[in-house]
């Protein structure tokens, strides 16, 4: 067997779709925020913009923050020694579980290393403590809790998107004495579109399902302490079990579960991504606190962003660009087709200074390609010009399609 040939058969085949990806050195400046710093591959340097981070709010920059990561850093060292069984359970670890319980209302919360281990721990998980476990799956849900329904042997069930009608139909043919549980999202972070969380809370009543959701586009973003689109709607009561994440709006790393002590515990017991995993250096697990802390008085932080958002559709909008807005902080481009999303992601960069990665298959479906673009509240107005002439006289320059999509 010729190994390498088939590795190198495996790699030209990205290369001739259009969807080999290389990473870009971007180094972010302190204090700076979206301003960063692009490293060419001949060692040269030029200052960009960054148009397509997670880090929503730039509390990754935030003085609260870096000053709590210091202080522990400072008290700790830099790692937490081991898993949380052994040696890897610090206060820095309790404080921010209870920052997040406190967020969403819950009795407790469960940390670990990120919230795409979160997804697949826990779903993978459930089966053992409920056996018999049906579980109904958004199909555009998030590759880790695919991966982690996938995992669990469990019985599944995919619904078409969004679509409540269906998933009855598929639980009502179902044994009604079998234990349930329906799993999606609030936010599908592609095309920023909102799940129908309270339709999908009736149903779980209706049929004796638990409820599963995952608000990691969410948390930080919506509700008036930031714990997402169900507190916003004023559902986080009904959902059993809350999956959220510290490395986008909280601007640091790492990934939960809210839900009831019970739950909390037979996770934490049962679940061995959570079991065999070293947990979070104390310095991250204390920045997440502080930043979690902070957002929960810090509307004004979240009302800039939503602005921001709405100025940067409105004006792509404007220029016939294919924006899809469904109401969200998100801002997809649709472009369509591999090749040109990664030559207009390359012309951004090596033009105007502008970062943003291109958005392929399998992350979205063929055809579907697209630059998905996060404004911040920290984006001025020299910044949101230079982007939307860029699109524009690169739209131009590339005979691209004008018509605008519907949400």
């Amino acid at each position: 067997m010729n190994y390498d040939a088939k590795l190198d058969a495996a790699l030209q085949r990205l290369h001739d779709e259009g969807r080999y990806r290389t990473f870009i050195d971007i180094e972010r400046e302190k204090g700076n925020f979206p301003h960063a710093v692009w490293t060419r591959p001949d060692g040269t340097q030029t200052p960009v913009t960054v148009w397509c981070g997670n880090d929503y709010l730039g509390m990754g920059q935030h003085p609260a923050v870096l000053e709590a990561m210091h202080e522990a850093l400072e008290a700790t060292g830099a790692g937490s020694g081991g898993t949380r069984n052994i040696s890897g359970t610090t206060v820095y670890h309790k404080r921010l579980e209870a920052e997040l319980a406190d967020l969403h209302r819950k009795e407790a919360a469960l940390l670990f290393t990120s919230a795409y281990i979160a997804n697949d721990a826990t779903l993978s998980t459930l089966p053992k403590l409920f056996p018999g476990l049906i579980i109904y799956s958004d199909e555009l849900n998030h590759a880790s809790m695919i991966e982690g329904v996938r995992r669990n042997g469990g019985a599944k069930r995919i619904f078409k998107h969004n679509d409540v009608d269906h998933l009855r139909e598929l639980m009502a043919a179902d044994d009604p004495a079998a234990p349930k549980l329906i799993a999606f999202e609030s936010i599908y972070s592609m095309d920023g579109d909102f799940g129908p969380v309270e339709a999908i809370c009736d149903l779980a009543d209706e049929f004796g399902a638990l409820t599963y959701i995952d608000e990691v586009h969410a948390v930080g973003m919506y509700g008036p302490r930031g714990a997402g689109v169900c507190e916003r709607d004023g559902l986080m009561g009904r959902i059993d079990i809350i999956n959220g994440t510290l490395a986008k709006a909280y601007g640091v790393m790492g990934g939960y579960i809210a839900a009831s002590v019970k739950m909390c515990d037979a996770i934490r017991s049962y679940a061995p991504g959570f079991i065999f995993t070293t947990s979070l250096p104390p310095a991250i697990a204390a920045g997440a606190a502080a930043s979690v802390r902070h957002l929960k008085t810090d509307q004004a932080r979240r009302d800039s962003q939503q602005t921001q958002a709405k100025i940067l559709k409105t004006r792509l909008r404007a220029l016939g660009m294919p924006v899809i807005d469904h109401g969200s902080h998100i801002v997809p481009v649709i472009v369509g087709n591999p090749v040109h999303c990664k030559a207009l992601s390359d012309m951004l960069l090596e033009q105007f200074g502008i970062y943003v990665q291109p958005i392929n298959f399998p992350t979205v479906p063929r055809g579907t390609e697209r630059l998905r673009f996060t404004p911040s509240p920290v984006h001025g107005p020299d910044e949101m010009d230079r982007l939307v002439n860029a699109l524009d006289s690169l739209w131009s320059q590339c005979e691209l399609n004008r018509a605008e999509l519907s949400a």
